[in-house]
């Protein structure tokens, strides 16, 4: 059914329910085109000029067309109640804990992706404008404290581990871009001066672009990174080294 639809792979918990509400809507679409078209079709002859030399203006008298659009507006209150509340619902309520979930903080800029991860203490060090720098401090890192220690950061590379939920924060450094990993089914704007926090759960390995789906720039098509999903033990040993490596650098005063 996926193949049909030409929807990208799906690699996580929730895509099921953001798929089943796609095929749902193109279900009501298609039936909506044919109904229509058909209707468009007996009207052309049913009120071709041959037949109706004078025009009337009462037009037809029968109650098709309201049943009609009382039967599209039921459906469309079924894939309303039944599916996308739900969805929204579990978006917004079905948060896991976060010392059972993967953190990390996704800050965009133009044309970039910068992924922040809390270090082995899974606490993220404070943040402050004041404190960036383009290339020594992209994210304005306050190094004085404690919990920043082991923080450290990736450019457009996004590692997570299979089978465990994750839960990102997202912001944006200039203007309105949008956070999008097609097979994890999830899309969410990336604005400045807030940090929205999504949950998804992914559930196969892989490697996967990450895009960015709001136009944001001349360079908004270079904005891609990409998603990493592994084994909780590869992730484990890429996470330690390199929160580590980072530790080490920054007891040297150096990011």
């Amino acid at each position: 059914m996926r193949e049909l639809f030409w929807l990208p792979e799906l690699a996580s918990e929730h895509g099921v329910g953001v798929d089943n509400l796609i095929y749902y809507v193109h279900y009501l679409m298609l039936v909506l085109f044919i109904g229509w078209g058909f209707f468009f079709v007996y009207a052309l002859f049913r009120f071709r000029k041959s037949k109706n030399p004078k025009a009337n203006y009462e037009g037809l008298k029968g109650h098709f067309t309201t049943y009609h659009e009382g039967a599209i507006a039921f459906l469309e209150i079924i894939l309303l109640f039944a599916l996308s509340l739900p969805l929204y619902a579990d978006s917004i309520e079905g948060f896991p804990q976060e010392n059972e979930s993967t953190l990390i903080r996704v800050v965009a800029e133009q044309f970039a992706w910068s992924i922040h991860y809390p270090g082995t203490d899974k606490k993220f060090g404070k943040t402050d404008p004041k404190f960036v720098h383009p290339t020594d401090n992209p994210l304005g890192i306050d190094k004085s404290d404690p919990n920043a220690k082991d923080d450290f950061m990736t450019i457009n590379q996004l590692h997570l581990p299979v089978n465990k939920p994750v839960i990102a924060k997202i912001t944006s450094k200039d203007v309105i871009h949008s956070f999008k990993l097609p097979e994890m089914r999830i899309t969410q704007d990336a604005i400045p001066g807030q940090e929205i926090a999504i949950t998804f759960k992914p559930i196969k390995e892989g490697k996967w672009d990450i895009a960015c789906a709001q136009l944001c720039g001349v360079g908004h098509t270079k904005m891609r990174g990409f998603l990493t999903i592994e084994s909780q033990e590869v992730f484990d040993k890429w996470f330690t080294e390199t929160s580590s490596t980072a530790q080490n650098a920054g007891s040297d005063d150096e990011w």
